[in-house]
C-alpha cells in the first residue's frame, strides 16, 4: 500500500485501543507527566503556528483514540479526525463528540482543510510508504493549507529509550529531523520550518518557560515541523 497506512498498523492499533492510555501513561512516566500533558503541549503549539483565530477546517490525521482531537475542538470550529483503526475511532468519538471522524482515508474530502496534523504518526508508517502518505495528506489541503507534523526526536537518548520500551512502538522507525523536513519539501510544500520541543521533565518544570527560546536546540524530546501548500 504505497499510498496509505500499512495494514499491520490498523490491526496493531485495533488491538491496543482499549489499553492505549494506560500503556502510554506507564511509558511516559519517566518524564513525570501523563499523556494529557503532551496533548495539551501539542495543542498549545498548534495554536501558536495557526493563530488563535484560525477558522478553517482542521484534520487530526492518525487521531488514535482522540487524545489531541478533544483539545482541538475547544479552539477550532471545524475539526475532523481520521484513523485506520476503527476501534480507536470509536473511542475518539466518545472523547470528542463535536468532531467528525473517519476510518476510511478515501472518504476524507480533498482540497478542504486549512491544516492537517500528524501527531506522532509517521514513525508508525514504513519509511518507503511515507512519501505516498504525505501525498494523500497534501491532497486534502485547501490552498495555502498547512501540514503540521509532530515526531519523536531520535537525537534525544531519553526519547529513544521511551520508544524502545513502548509495546505499541515495537515496529516504529524513528525519523531524524532532516527526514521530516525532506518529506515535507518532497511533498511540494513551501515555507518548511522545524522547531525542537519538549525539553524538561516535571522535576525541572520551573525551566519550561525557557522552552520557546530553545526551539533551535536539537536536544528536545520531540520536533514539530510544518509546510504550506503552494
Amino acid at each position: 500500500m504505497a499510498e496509505s497506512f500499512d495494514p499491520q498498523n490498523k490491526a496493531e492499533f485495533d488491538r491496543w485501543a482499549d489499553g492505549y492510555d494506560r500503556i502510554h501513561a506507564k511509558n511516559v512516566a519517566l518524564s513525570g507527566e501523563d499523556p494529557e500533558y503532551f496533548a495539551v503541549y501539542k495543542h498549545r503549539v498548534l495554536k501558536e503556528i495557526l493563530g488563535r483565530r484560525f477558522g478553517e477546517p482542521v484534520l487530526d490525521f492518525g487521531c488514535g483514540i482522540g487524545n489531541l482531537t478533544r483539545h482541538l475542538v475547544r479552539s477550532f470550529p471545524k475539526v475532523d479526525g481520521y484513523d485506520p483503526s476503527a476501534e480507536s475511532v470509536s473511542l475518539a468519538r466518545q472523547r470528542a463528540p463535536e468532531a467528525r471522524f473517519f476510518d476510511d482515508v478515501d472518504a476524507l474530502p480533498k482540497e478542504h482543510y486549512g491544516a492537517v496534523v500528524l501527531a506522532n504518526v509517521l514513525h508508525h508508517v514504513p519509511p518507503e510508504n511515507r512519501p505516498g502518505l504525505l501525498r494523500i495528506v497534501t491532497q486534502r489541503l485547501a490552498r495555502r493549507g498547512k501540514v503540521i507534523v509532530f515526531e519523536h526526536n531520535p537525537l534525544n537518548p531519553v526519547t529513544r529509550k521511551v520508544v524502545a520500551d513502548c509495546p505499541f512502538d515495537e515496529n516504529a522507525v524513528l525519523l531524524y529531523p532532516r527526514e521530516v523536513k525532506r518529506l515535507l519539501r518532497d511533498a511540494k510544500l513551501a515555507k518548511v520550518e522545524l522547531d525542537y520541543i519538549v525539553f524538561f521533565p516535571r522535576a525541572l518544570a520551573w525551566l519550561r518557560p525557557m522552552e520557546r527560546r530553545l526551539k533551535w536546540l536539537p536536544a528536545g524530546a520531540q520536533v514539530v515541523a510544518w509546510g504550506e501548500r503552494r
